[in-house]
């Protein structure tokens, strides 16, 4: 599997957010910061985020998508469309629910010419720690059968 990555581009405040190969926790701290720099845009407008070139993709980083997801309805009325080529990926964005967050779209979406990778920021332990665990605390917040799955692993988390 290609190591994972974060691409973005933005024209007019419209933002599409590429995640690429095996997307891990280890890019937490890179998208959030990426997120907390594109709320602060004064002409942000919309936001896509494309899964198509994702070959995996970890429960840390769908929590830190729904945290999207829910800050752009709360703060700006709408949902942001997610799209993703795959019918693995697909089925797991429909078992998290995401069909509450975001409006799904099971094909690719538009290429931007000047999408450019996010660096990668490096987080403290603890800071990462507390990012993973956000993120869980979100994911289990959108559904009961969340709930479930992840509430094990926020208790170990928390006691760690």
């Amino acid at each position: 599997m290609e190591q994972g990555r974060i691409l973005a581009a933005s024209q007019n405040g419209a933002y599409v957010i590429r995640l690429v190969g095996d997307v891990r926790l280890t890019l937490c701290t890179a998208m959030d910061d990426f997120f907390q720099h594109m709320f602060e845009d004064p002409e942000f407008a919309s936001v896509w985020v494309d899964l198509c070139d994702v070959e995996g993709i970890d429960s840390t980083t769908l929590g830190l998508l729904a945290k999207l997801a829910l800050k752009v309805k709360e703060r700006f009325g709408f949902e942001p469309a997610m799209y993703s080529c795959d019918p693995g990926i697909n089925r797991l964005l429909k078992s998290m629910a995401f069909h509450r967050l975001f409006e799904l779209h099971e094909e690719a979406c538009s290429n931007p010419e000047d999408i450019a990778e996010i660096p990668s920021v490096k987080g403290s332990e603890d800071s990462v720690k507390q990012k993973v665990i956000e993120a869980h605390r979100v994911l289990m917040g959108i559904s009961d059968e969340n709930r479930d799955l992840f509430k094990d692993l926020l208790t170990a988390l928390e006691r760690s």
